[in-house]
């Protein structure tokens, strides 16, 4: 039971990191000698050292000999150059005898060779400790890195018979502060949050981490027309807080010019489709996008398969109205057979409301 406390410490330092360290994953490493702790460290962003490597630098001040010292961490260690030297030489260097590993990387570049490197080197390896909890801390890297795409997340709330607008189009606010502040932490472990035009045109929103984190993720404008306003929350641009609108090329280039000049970005392509869009984000070393639109968008990407996970918050009140608007528009679905079913669903309240969590 030793191994999984501190492997369990492990994935508590390396969610400290949350949302900062695309394309990299999450990781945390912990070093122990006799129930000891001697070291410890996490990865904080891409470029910085591994988090093996921060618990080696303070274990090594102990003067303590780490031949019968055991370095545990939530992901196999590298065993390439990338902008940081290899981990797992890192570990042969300081001299640690045991290494407990949580999960094997599914990175092609290391893919089984570091636990490999370290048994070459007569380091005694175990391998799989809380295997599940540390595959599901970073299960956007292993998405990202397996399909190039980043993984997707569908997040909307809805009343309880199912409209996330009155008929009006008027929609603040169907859940309480309660959940709305889990959206915002949600959002802190995301790198891009995607949206339409027609969210900027009737919500004005602002798709920030609302103070819970320095870190803001990527935001995503997705528009056909680039009919948008002059003014909007989503302009307000500075070191943390970025805007990428994305849009066909040779539409409202007057508007396309004023956000230029307000430093937001606007990549003009042939084709929006959610999954050039994906690509778009993959290529930027996105490893979450959170997918914060409209029906008709939220439709299409599922559609496309670009969404993974589905984050459901439902209000116990009633609106009513055929026409007042649903989460996702059609499916292109005629049978109850064909509906999509969620696995892994979870159900939680939060405050007066309630969240559905599932799988595609």
């Amino acid at each position: 039971m030793h191994h999984e406390r501190w492997m369990q410490q492990c994935l508590e330092l390396a969610k400290r990191a949350r949302g900062k360290t695309a394309p990299n994953p999450m990781v945390g490493s912990v070093i122990v000698k006799n129930g000891q702790l001697l070291g410890q460290g996490f990865h904080p962003k891409a470029g910085e050292p591994h988090a093996e490597v921060f618990a080696i630098r303070e274990a090594l001040q102990t003067d303590e000999n780490l031949d019968e010292a055991t370095i545990y961490i939530s992901l196999e260690p590298c065993n390439h150059h990338g902008r940081t030297p290899p981990c797992s030489e890192a570990i042969i260097a300081a001299g640690i005898g045991n290494v407990v590993v949580g999960v094997i990387d599914a990175n092609p570049q290391v893919a089984g060779t570091g636990c490999d490197r370290l048994r070459a080197a007569g380091i005694n390896v175990t391998t799989g400790i809380l295997e599940q909890q540390c595959l599901e801390l970073n299960e956007a890297f292993f998405h990202r890195v397996k399909t190039g795409l980043p993984f997707g997340i569908f997040k909307y709330a809805m009343t309880l018979d199912g409209k996330i607008a009155t008929t009006s189009g008027h929609s603040y606010w169907i859940t309480q502060p309660e959940a709305r502040k889990v959206v915002h932490d949600l959002r802190v472990g995301c790198d891009a949050i995607i949206t339409g035009g027609n969210t900027v045109r009737l919500d004005n929103p602002n798709l920030n981490t609302h103070g819970l984190s320095e870190h803001c993720p990527l935001r995503v404008v997705v528009t056909r027309s680039c009919n948008l306003p002059d003014q909007a929350n989503l302009w307000k641009v500075n070191d943390v807080e970025k805007t990428l609108v994305i849009t066909l090329p040779d539409v409202n280039l007057p508007l396309k010019q004023k956000l230029r000049d307000r430093n937001i970005e606007v990549l003009e392509l042939a084709d929006i489709s959610p999954e050039i869009v994906m690509q778009e984000l993959g290529k930027r070393g996105c490893n979450t996008v959170l997918w914060e639109c409209g029906g008709r968008l939220g439709a299409a990407a599922i559609k496309a398969n670009m969404v993974q996970k589905i984050y459901a918050f439902i209000a116990p009140k009633l609106i009513g109205g055929f026409a007042a608007p649903s989460p996702i528009d059609d499916l292109g679905l005629e049978l109850m057979t064909d509906a999509i079913n969620l696995s892994r669903s979870q159900f939680q309240q939060i405050g007066a409301d309630f969240l559905i969590t599932g799988y595609l």
